[in-house]
């Protein structure tokens, strides 16, 4: 069994940047996708970014393009997202994610989670 531990949220003022770190451990599969999804208050889980493991394929949704890098370690076994240039309605808890096979922004397709990471971006 995988498991996913995100770290990393915090609050923030807009402009600024904070970095996300999941660190998994435990039965990894072959090939997999991490994926970063967020959720706000009120409103659904979304696709934020995502990686293909051990391709390498990016994959960002169009909110954050430009502004949020992933980035991976493989001998850390940790994925990362560098968050620069933060908005406020960037504000919702962050979590990390796996499935086997290929990349998904469907948060349904994904059957690990980390806990998730609160952040919180001020104006």
């Amino acid at each position: 069994q995988v498991q996913l531990v995100e770290s990393g949220g915090g609050l923030v003022q807009a402009g600024g940047s904070l970095r996300l770190s999941c660190a998994a451990s435990g039965r990894t599969l072959s090939s997999y996708a991490m994926g970063w999804f967020r959720q706000a208050p009120g409103k659904e889980r979304e696709f934020v970014s995502g990686i293909n493991w051990p391709g390498g394929s990016k994959y960002y949704a169009d909110l954050v393009k430009g502004r949020f890098t992933i980035s991976r370690d493989y001998a850390k076994n940790t994925v990362y997202l560098q968050m620069n240039s933060l908005k406020p309605e960037d504000t919702a808890v962050y979590y990390c994610a796996q499935k086997g096979g290929g990349m998904s922004p469907r948060p349904n397709e994904y059957d690990v989670w980390g806990q998730g990471t609160q952040v919180t971006v001020s104006s």
